[in-house]
């Protein structure tokens, strides 16, 4: 697995205009970021960003948000090691389960996640933005216990 360096946002210089950038060129909400609990950070590989992700968490669940990995560094490893990275953070916290909404269930499932209906979500998960409004109803819910 690729080595990948975590660093929140708030620390990294420009940190929330890159992941905003990031996101917002991929087709992911960017509209909650500066409002949202979720802790964002940004991926170095040898110290260049390679990508970004957050997380949110209530109580010992969370909600995986916002991966995504700089075109130029996939296929190396980087979105597995970001998730593993992000999941350490929650299991830090308390976390035991991690739920998502996603486009790309099959690099999800091959971490270990499995499909939900959305209604399976904690009522805490089901009221953030990205589950009421910001991703569309394509998007596949997902969860893994940590």
């Amino acid at each position: 697995m690729t080595a990948v360096a975590l660093r929140p946002a708030a620390e990294d210089a420009a940190g929330l205009e890159y992941v905003v950038a990031l996101l917002d060129a991929e087709g992911l909400p960017v509209s909650d970021l500066h409002e949202s609990p979720a802790t964002f950070y940004v991926a170095r590989v040898d110290g260049d960003r390679a990508g970004a992700g957050g997380i949110e968490t209530y109580g010992t669940d969370a909600l995986l948000r916002s991966v995504v990995v700089e075109p130029d560094s996939r296929g190396q490893g980087v979105g597995d090691a970001l998730c593993a990275a992000l999941e350490d953070r929650a299991r830090e916290r308390g976390v035991e389960d991690v739920y998502l909404l996603t486009t790309v269930p099959a690099f999800f499932a091959a971490r270990g996640y499995e499909r939900v209906d959305r209604e399976a979500a904690p009522p805490a998960v089901r009221a953030t933005g990205e589950f009421e409004s910001l991703c569309s109803d394509a998007a596949v819910a997902m969860w893994r216990s940590l």
